[in-house]
């Protein structure tokens, strides 16, 4: 029986030990292990990675399906750290080692780099980095499989509130990554604060 303690961690990445987590073999084998529990809970797994030591950490990243808007809760957190972490320990391949689980969302700080990312995104103010054009800021409009729909913001003078261009469609092949652009009324209806990473509990 291992050893697990698991840690909610919502709205922010890492692991807070100071180590990089390890993608591996092991990580790829404890992916397959966990994602029927996440998605039994209506969660989509979104990493699964190993941080190596003599105490090791499995760090787990859960999402909200594509299909839905806003974060993570911690309560939804919590609950599935315990439900993993039951996994874990009747894992029928592991080798006794303690570990510590740590369980957290992406939040709104990670990079859109994938179709998934975007439609998560619907709604939200973005900057894209964009391959081989002009970078643009603006409010995902809609996400297909082509590529996302943007509605530009057109810069005005200083102290005017900012003009909406007309929508523009930027495929995928031409977008090398994108960043949401924080709100705050987006996130109190995330139920977050400014710069909050949200406090890391025990479950």
């Amino acid at each position: 029986m291992s050893n697990a303690e698991a840690t909610a961690s919502p709205d922010h990445t890492g692991s807070g030990s100071g180590t990089a987590p390890v993608h591996n073999p092991e990580a790829a084998r404890l992916r397959a292990l966990l994602e029927p529990a996440v998605q039994a809970n209506r969660l989509y797994l979104e990493d699964v990675a190993i941080i190596p030591g003599s105490h090791r950490v499995v760090h787990v990243v859960v999402d909200l399906p594509q299909e839905e808007t806003g974060g993570v809760s911690l309560d939804v957190i919590a609950d599935i750290s315990r439900v993993l972490s039951d996994v874990l320990d009747n894992d029928p391949n592991d080798d006794g080692r303690p570990y510590d689980l740590e369980v957290s969302s992406p939040g709104v700080g990670r990079p859109l780099t994938e179709p998934r990312h975007w439609r998560r995104a619907r709604g939200r103010m973005v900057k894209v980095n964009v391959i081989q054009g002009e970078n643009m800021t603006g409010r995902v409009h809609s996400v297909d499989d082509g590529g996302v729909t943007l509605v530009p913001e057109i810069a005005v003078k200083k102290g005017m509130k900012p003009r909406q261009g007309e929508p523009v469609k930027l495929p995928f092949d031409r977008i090398r990554n994108g960043k949401v652009e924080i709100e705050f009324s987006h996130l109190q209806e995330d139920g977050l604060e400014p710069e909050h990473n949200g406090p890391s509990e025990e479950a």
